[in-house]
């Protein structure tokens, strides 16, 4: 029977149990963990300056409400990191393929963003649904669409880091695919496919850590907006 080439991004079950729960798990159990001495090995370190440059970087632009954010959104950053990294390693399962798990991460953030800025200051919130100097005749109109582009906000992020993913997962099964069968035909055609798999492999390297930075970094801007 063959099989589908969106096959791979099916949730796999061993023994009954969904194999998801174990993805999900695991990269926490990866990141090397702070120790107390004063001095730290160079892994230690390079995490401790890439978390500090990222924090500093997402939060500058924000006031002083916002910061409260700032251990929330970098261990969302390095969870996402870390799932969409996984999941390029052969034989393994990317979480962060499913839309139903990326609107499940998207929805509760984007909700809560709103929901703190119709907490602290509604008059702001609710001034984001009509641009300044908008002719009368206009208004309603503009009103409608400033609201579906608001609820539309948490979809776009589950889609666009769903798309990304699945996209470049397929590209490289294809690749690969063609490099395989093309081996015992054409070897030199074989050697060109197998170097273009290897750089679009470093593609998706870049699209896994880039993707991860602008999920975090469009729920900063959406916070941006409420506090």
């Amino acid at each position: 029977m063959m099989l589908s080439l969106f096959d791979q991004f099916m949730s796999p079950w061993l023994l009954g149990i969904p194999l998801i729960a174990l993805a999900l798990a695991l990269p926490w159990t990866l990141l090397p963990t702070p120790s107390t001495r004063w001095l730290n090995n160079r892994l230690l370190t390079l995490q401790g300056w890439f978390i500090n440059r990222f924090t500093q970087q997402l939060l500058q632009p924000m006031s002083l409400g916002g910061h409260k954010w700032a251990l929330l959104l970098t261990s969302l950053m390095l969870y996402l990191i870390t799932l969409n990294m996984l999941g390029l390693l052969p034989y393994t399962f990317t979480p962060t393929t499913q839309l139903s798990l990326n609107i499940g991460f998207a929805v509760p953030l984007w909700l809560a963003t709103v929901v703190i800025g119709m907490r602290n200051q509604p008059t702001v919130a609710l001034g984001h649904l009509l641009p300044e100097g908008t002719p009368t005749p206009l208004i309603p109109i503009l009103i409608i669409i400033e609201t579906i582009s608001l609820f539309i906000r948490p979809l776009a992020l589950g889609v666009r880091l769903t798309a990304n993913l699945t996209a470049g997962h397929l590209l490289i099964q294809l690749i690969a695919t063609a490099a395989f069968v093309l081996l015992p035909l054409m070897p030199t055609v074989a050697l060109l496919t197998a170097t273009l798999l290897f750089l679009l492999t470093l593609l998706e390297v870049a699209v896994a850590m880039i993707q991860a930075y602008v999920f975090v970094l469009l729920l900063s801007l959406y916070l941006q907006e409420n506090v």
